[in-house]
């Protein structure tokens, strides 16, 4: 399964890679709602173990945060980061 990129004119497609039973994960999508909710942008939160290719791929990054199809962080996801990844 490969992410999909957005295009130019539209807002990034941001998607968190996470599993079940993931102490991090519920960090990150308590990071992600944070800073999506204040920005205006939306996020979808995409369970790995539904995709065997993508968890082979992140097994040891999970939360995995990607933008645009981008990986841009993992395991701790960094509030001011995102929020400059999604203004800039």
């Amino acid at each position: 399964m490969s992410l999909p990129p957005s295009s130019s004119t539209e807002r990034p497609v941001v998607q968190l890679l996470t599993k079940p039973g993931c102490h991090l994960c519920a960090d990150a999508r308590a990071v992600l709602s944070e800073v999506t909710g204040r920005l205006g942008h939306s996020w979808e939160d995409v369970d790995v173990s539904e995709h065997p290719e993508l968890a082979a791929r992140y097994a040891e990054e999970i939360p995995v945060l990607m933008i645009d199809g981008v990986q841009r962080d993992f395991w701790r996801i960094d509030a001011a980061r995102l929020e400059r990844l999604l203004t800039a």
